[in-house]
């Protein structure tokens, strides 16, 4: 679905897939568009002007919804305006599937699992390179909004932290980082006690997005993934008890696609509950998580029966 049918058939000609034009100032187009349709999976950003009026159509419609934003106010602005009224319409919300915001609170739910409360939550993530498509791009300009962290088990403004490192395992090793939450930290403060939590990403990537120059992502192999490589690990401490998850992978925006996939399947297969929630809350982040094993380098015998950690991963 797009605002321009010609657009959608020359970008779609080579698929068997049915399109459907409408735009979201059109609220009757958009109840035609999704007429039939049992999820929406919206990958239009900037969020911040689509996702609400995407899941009030959703609720008429009676159609469960989802999108991959890494905006904090986005996934803050569904919770606030929709819980209600999406548990009374039996319709999931799942804000944030995506790299950004899902895989971390997935990590995070995973690292946790079983503690009434953990003190800290640190993610790390590292990117060898970072190729930011157009939708990036745009969304850096629109999203101005402060940005915030967990504090004393609240959400509070990200503070001026200064340069920091990361010792990740090969074949990342030492790197400086810089303090970057994304929409993770909305999610892990509607399921996670955690007192304090902070999103940190290695500055080579902020480098290549500061950069106009930096090209968008080019398809290096047949599934159209690019040749990045990211890794990302969760550290989660309780007084002196530290548990670490470890996953890596390739190409943010190819890894957002199984993520997504996932959530929809579980989504129609039923049995999750209404309302507006983050992945990690919604479904076994343990499970979901094998059930991803195939898409990027993580080990499922890391995780007991019970999502805890058995040992560091070492992959």
């Amino acid at each position: 679905m797009g605002r321009d049918f010609a657009r959608l058939s020359a970008a779609f000609e080579q698929t068997e897939v049915e399109l459907r034009a409408a735009c979201l100032e059109d609220s009757d187009a958009l109840g035609r568009a999704l007429v039939g349709v049992e999820v929406i999976v919206n990958c239009a950003g900037p969020f911040l002007d689509t996702a609400e009026a995407l899941v009030a159509a959703a609720l008429r419609a009676r159609v469960h919804y989802l999108d991959v934003s890494a905006e904090q106010a986005s996934a803050q602005a569904l919770f606030e305006r929709f819980s209600v009224a999406a548990e009374d319409a039996g319709i999931l919300v799942l804000p944030a599937v995506g790299f950004y915001g899902g895989f971390a609170d997935l990590l995070a739910t995973v690292a946790t699992a079983g503690w009434a409360e953990a003190d800290a939550v640190s993610i790390g993530i590292a990117l060898d390179a970072w190729w930011p498509t157009p939708g990036t791009r745009n969304t850096g300009r629109r999203n101005t909004v402060p940005r915030v962290v967990i504090e004393a088990g609240k959400l509070a403004p990200k503070g001026a932290a200064g340069p920091s490192e990361w010792h990740f395992p090969a074949p990342f090793g030492r790197q400086e980082m810089a303090e970057v939450p994304f929409s993770e930290m909305v999610l892990i403060h509607r399921h996670l006690r955690a007192m304090q939590v902070r999103t940190w990403l290695n500055t080579r990537p902020l480098d290549d997005l500061s950069n106009p120059s930096t090209p968008p992502p080019v398809a290096t192999d047949a599934s159209g993934r690019s040749a990045q490589r990211f890794l990302v690990e969760v550290r989660a401490r309780r007084g002196a008890e530290e548990r670490r998850v470890t996953a890596s992978g390739r190409d943010i925006y190819a890894f957002t696609a199984p993520l997504v996939v996932e959530a929809v399947e579980r989504i129609l297969a039923g049995g999750a509950h209404a309302g507006v929630r983050s992945v990690g809350e919604a479904f076994d982040a343990a499970d979901y998580l094998r059930s991803l094993a195939s898409h990027f380098d993580f080990d499922p015998s890391t995780l007991a029966a019970d999502g805890a950690i058995r040992a560091p991963a070492a992959r």
